[in-house]
């Protein structure tokens, strides 16, 4: 009996002594995370699905928009194919999310997409939400009036009405510092160019090539040369944090500017919609190497 007694006495000594063990701190500089199982890989959780989810535009030619078949084509879309078929192995394991100027960012952070290949302008405000990559396009804001109109610099427009596009660096840029402005706000580029073209507004604000490109092919709209802000890269863009996919794409960015890749896709895409001068350095930002 008094075995038995003290049998029961050790029992719940041992139990604590077992909690005490898992209640051990870690070893002299290493973290608990550091001690515990280590995390999935991002890249292998993309492998694991066998699909790359890249969010795009659709209706921002030449970058990204669908053709008459429907597919999804353009200079971003197809880098995003390349991507695929790198990590991958086969470009068709890509899925291509529609999104719009305002929802880029939320995307990420909501795990919608893996990567955002929408013509997205590196801004301080928008490194706080997300992590860009080294870039692959440069680009400045500026703004497109009809031939006709008295407006001949960016100051003309005080007493105007200028369409914008919600959450563009041009809707940031003129938010910012002329809040007295009125703006007329749409959420897709095609409906603030259709606004413009339907007389709503005096002016359009949006990055330069889009609207030379749209220029182009609407004879009697001419760009105020006036720059709103100072010309800034344009560059992929992950989830806040998502460093193993962000180091993944600046590695690749650097390998298809050995090739001369984005050069290819320029030619493919964006020469015809810019005047005969442009010069493609002026564009595209070959091997993620930005030089201001």
């Amino acid at each position: 009996m008094k075995t038995a007694h003290f049998t029961k006495l050790l029992a719940p000594l041992f139990g604590l002594a077992l909690l005490a063990g898992c209640d051990q701190p870690a070893e002299p500089g290493k973290s608990a995370a550091a001690t515990s199982a280590p995390s999935t890989s991002y890249l292998e959780t993309i492998k694991a699905r066998d699909k790359l989810i890249v969010g795009v535009f659709t209706d921002k030619p030449p970058f990204g928009f669908v053709d008459e078949s429907g597919r999804y084509v353009g200079f971003d879309t197809d880098i995003g194919r390349r991507f695929a078929k790198d990590l991958l192995g086969d470009e068709n394991k890509v899925e291509f999310v529609a999104v719009e100027p305002a929802s880029r960012i939320p995307f990420l952070q909501s795990d919608k997409v893996d990567l955002i290949l929408a013509n997205m302008t590196v801004t301080p405000e928008r490194k706080e939400a997300v992590d860009f990559t080294n870039p692959n396009l440069r680009v400045a804001v500026q703004a497109i009036v009809a031939d006709g109109s008295p407006v001949k610099a960016l100051d003309d427009l005080a007493d105007k009405t200028i369409i914008v596009t919600t959450g563009t660096t041009a809707d940031i840029w003129l938010t910012k510092n002329h809040p007295d402005w009125k703006l007329l706000k749409f959420e897709k580029n095609s409906e603030s160019l259709q606004a413009l073209a339907n007389g709503r507004g005096d002016a359009y604000a949006q990055d330069n090539l889009i609207l030379f490109s749209w220029a182009k092919q609407n004879p009697g709209y001419r760009v105020l040369p006036e720059l709103l802000g100072d010309e800034a890269p344009i560059a992929p863009a992950v989830k806040k944090g998502n460093t193993e996919l962000r180091d993944w794409v600046n590695a690749e960015l650097a390998k298809l500017g050995e090739e001369k890749f984005l050069l290819k896709l320029y030619d493919q895409y964006v020469r015809k919609e810019l005047s005969d001068d442009t010069k493609p350095e002026s564009v595209i930002v070959e091997g993620g190497k930005w030089q201001g």
